[in-house]
């Protein structure tokens, strides 16, 4: 393959990426909130000022994101960028390498599934710290640490808002991303590690053996179940990953390594 048609093959998986976590984040029915939007503002600018980072506020329920701009906004040479007519980050985005850019994507899917499967009560407690890498206006690089947070509805179910933080990497820790518990400080790293937080191990093998061509008759002989059994897991892996079909279902699989 010539370099041109990989970079289109990276391209088009970064946007397949980014248009399952936007189906996830803005397919929830949550409604406008003034008050909670404010509070998510007043969140992001003390961030802003206290922590000089830039704050991007993602209302889920509109489709756009507020900027706040700390002074580390200086250095990737975005001071005036305000908003977007989306729920991503464009121009920090553009400061990434394809590649980048598809490891964030994927450690964000982890991560609204990971969420998904702890009790309402205590995904408000978890958070994400990812370490990025960012080229900046002059060329050069620059290690970045993002920090994500949900703001959830009154029921604890939906996702309202998505608060990231970007600033200046200034300690290490393990891995690429972790998810950390803000109250017990515990940290989790985000890895293929944790896939059976987004589908069981009887799931994942239904779905690779669909990835495989194999039918659902097949599937039921070779897992010694029902065809009916097999149908079920079908449905719950599309209902768990958001998809519409199998196919879609097994190239997000094999992205996030689930298989």
């Amino acid at each position: 393959m010539s370099q041109d048609g990989q970079w289109l093959k990276i391209t088009i998986f970064i946007m397949d990426r980014q248009r399952e976590l936007d189906k996830l984040l803005r397919n929830r029915q949550t409604g406008s909130c003034d008050n909670r939007l404010k509070d998510a503002l007043a969140f992001a600018e003390a961030f802003a000022q206290v922590e000089n980072v830039v704050a991007v506020v993602s209302d889920m329920s509109n489709g756009v994101s507020h900027i706040c701009n700390g002074r580390f906004a200086s250095v990737l040479g975005i001071e005036g960028y305000s908003s977007e007519n989306s729920i991503w980050e464009k121009r920090i985005l553009d400061m990434m390498s394809a590649e980048e850019r598809e490891a964030k994507f994927i450690a964000e899917l982890r991560f609204f599934h990971y969420l998904r499967h702890l009790p309402k009560t205590k995904r408000a407690n978890h958070c994400l710290f990812a370490k990025l890498r960012f080229t900046l206006p002059d060329g050069s690089m620059k290690d970045v640490l993002h920090r994500m947070y949900y703001l959830y509805d009154t029921e604890l179910e939906n996702v309202m808002y998505a608060i990231c933080l970007y600033g200046p990497l200034s300690f290490d820790f393990n891995g690429k991303c972790q998810v950390v518990d803000t109250i017990t400080g515990i940290t989790e790293e985000l890895s293929v590690g944790t896939n059976a937080s987004v589908l069981g191990k009887r799931e994942r093998q239904v779905l690779a053996l669909i990835d495989s061509g194999m039918k659902s008759a097949e599937i039921a002989e070779r897992l010694n179940i029902s065809i009916h059994t097999v149908s079920r897991h079908r449905q719950e892996i599309l209902a768990k990953l958001q998809m519409k079909n199998s196919i879609e279902a097994c190239r997000l699989a094999k992205s996030m390594e689930l298989i």
